[in-house]
């Protein structure tokens, strides 16, 4: 199924990678730093760095946690990092000072961590196993706000003034950020398995919508304003399967972990079970690249501030159970420079 080489692309490889599966990887708001979570319990952050067209990355620190870490984010400045996970807990590693304290708890392991920078307020908003989604002030040690939710916390983005937020069940929570955060709806994408991941897209430099990515080797396009937009807006495409010309062979679909949105460009990324990394125009509705398969699954990806980077981990995602799980097949982080792979196809 997948294939020798663990980098058919010829990626840059980041140097010592995690130990276990990669659960989570964030770019700096304001610098070519790279943050990854990983199940072996730590946090790592390199630095990126170009010279000529070769990609090099530099260690420069890490912290460990009590459990496996499921979730990073950086606050707006780029001075701070946090990670939440499989320990109940949120810590902020203040990167200036490299201290680690704990900055939120929940009841059951956290799933997801986002910066949220308003204009009268900031803070972390964390999403949980226990059916809560938080907001703290990380001076504070009880949460500003506290929002129940009908199900656990799977994913979530933030791109001010919005932030959306998955749950088990197939639900997608919309909230307005602006004074205090507030539910605006609750609703079913028309993916019909659980759904893996979601990301805000922006049109005219303002959240827009998002799109949200399922197991079942399909993604969705949904824009926040369903009664003006287009149905040409608002649409579901299959990614992350087998191609077979023959209808009397079963074609093999796989999740799709990952789901970004350039920084620039409004083109997206797609990662997934097979292997596989895939750029798409969803305004065209074209796919604008596909990659080699690597010899194991693709877990995350992210995209620098400025959509010059890409990076993606390739580690298992115990989508085919215990009995695919190789604990010698070495995970790596991969970071290609994407300057023109993304640009959008001329009208």
């Amino acid at each position: 199924m997948f294939s020798s080489s663990h980098n058919p692309n010829k990626d840059h490889e980041v140097t010592q990678p995690p130990n276990d599966s990669v659960s989570s990887l964030s770019f700096s708001p304001s610098a070519d730093f790279l943050v990854g979570g990983s199940w072996d319990n730590c946090v790592r952050c390199w630095e990126i760095k170009q010279s000529g067209s070769v990609v090099q990355s530099e260690p420069k620190a890490e912290q460990l946690m009590a459990g496996p870490i499921l979730s990073t984010c950086w606050s707006g400045d780029g001075s701070k990092v946090f990670a939440g996970g499989c320990d109940k807990s949120v810590k902020m590693w203040d990167l200036n000072s490299n201290t680690f304290t704990q900055v939120a708890a929940h009841d059951l392991p956290v799933k997801t961590v986002n910066w949220v920078q308003a204009p009268g307020y900031q803070c972390i908003m964390t999403g949980s196993w226990d059916k809560t989604l938080k907001f703290w002030d990380t001076r504070q040690q009880q949460p500003m706000m506290t929002i129940n939710c009908e199900e656990r916390v799977y994913a979530s983005d933030v791109q001010y003034p919005a932030a959306v937020v998955v749950l088990a069940g197939r639900k997608v929570k919309v909230l307005s950020l602006e004074n205090q955060p507030t539910v605006l709806h609750t609703s079913e994408p028309p993916l019909r398995y659980q759904l893996r991941d979601i990301s805000i897209f922006k049109k005219d430099g303002k959240p827009a919508g998002y799109g949200v990515c399922s197991i079942e080797g399909r993604a969705a396009i949904e824009p926040f304003d369903n009664n003006t937009a287009n149905s040409k807006d608002k649409f579901t495409f299959k990614c992350h399967r087998s191609a077979t010309s023959d209808h009397n062979k079963p074609q093999e679909i796989y999740s799709v972990n990952g789901i970004k949105f350039h920084p620039s460009y409004g083109t997206l990324a797609t990662v997934g079970s097979d292997g596989k990394f895939a750029f798409w125009d969803k305004d065209a509705r074209t796919k604008l690249k596909g990659s080699e398969q690597l010899d194991n699954t693709i877990t995350c990806c992210d995209f620098n501030h400025n959509g010059t980077y890409f990076a993606y981990a390739s580690s298992y995602d115990w989508s085919k159970g215990h009995s695919f799980h190789n604990p010698q097949q070495k995970n790596y982080i991969f970071v290609r420079a994407v300057k023109d792979e993304l640009k959008p196809r001329k009208k």
